[in-house]
């Protein structure tokens, strides 16, 4: 992740005269700071229309590659299925992709809201209780179709409330007064799964691997 970090002064001279330190009994303690480096400092998240999805298609195929995992001998393969799945995805009611840039592109997450009547997302239907079930119905459950954000948001400060991933997640989920957001990963992508969880999503409610559906998916749960 790319942080804009404030440096320690190099020199004492300000407008050419020198800056006189406070003595120790005087000197205000100032706020201290945050485990870790903080993102807002250096990252502005905000929207893409489709429009600006189009014209930024190179971009997120190079991030998507950059952060997938894997040589180079298969980005090609990797990014040319991420740009098919989202275009297929961007083209569902209520898309949105969200990007998170300094002077580049550092992330991205995208989703869309489920709605009672479908159409459902890569067999989701199968995979929710009823309760989810009501939350599709009145328009408030919300799939997180990616997150993909460098590696350093997936080890370092997964639980502040800044990580990257956390804030791109949640603010998905407020744009569109969503209550719940859902997500499918594949059984054998123990990576994926470790991320997800350590940016505070779970597995649905009585999900072990005994009681877990059948299928090549686990859906992963996040509440707002």
């Amino acid at each position: 992740m790319t942080v804009n970090v404030p440096a320690a002064p190099t020199t004492t001279e300000l407008l050419g005269r020198p800056v006189r330190s406070l003595p120790p009994a005087t000197r205000k303690p100032g706020p201290r700071p945050e485990r870790g480096s903080s993102p807002r400092e250096g990252q502005r998240v905000r929207p893409l229309t489709r429009r600006q999805i189009e014209d930024h298609l190179q971009e997120l195929g190079d991030l998507y590659a950059e952060t997938s995992g894997g040589g180079p001998w298969a980005w090609n393969q990797a990014r040319s299925a991420f740009l098919r799945r989202l275009a297929t995805d961007a083209r569902r009611p209520g898309f949105e992709l969200l990007i998170a840039e300094t002077t580049v592109l550092t992330g991205c997450a995208y989703g869309f809201p489920v709605r009672g009547d479908g159409p459902w997302w890569e067999g989701l239907y199968g995979y929710l209780p009823g309760r989810l079930l009501r939350l599709a119905a009145s328009e408030r459950l919300f799939v997180i179709s990616g997150i993909h954000v460098p590696s350093r948001a997936r080890r370092q400060n997964q639980d502040r409330a800044w990580n990257l991933a956390r804030r791109l997640q949640k603010r998905l989920l407020t744009d569109h007064g969503a209550a719940v957001a859902v997500t499918l990963v594949k059984r054998s992508d123990h990576r994926t799964v470790e991320a997800l969880r350590s940016w505070g999503w779970r597995y649905m409610e009585g999900d072990t691997p005994r009681t877990a559906p059948l299928g090549p998916f686990r859906v992963l749960v996040l509440d707002t």
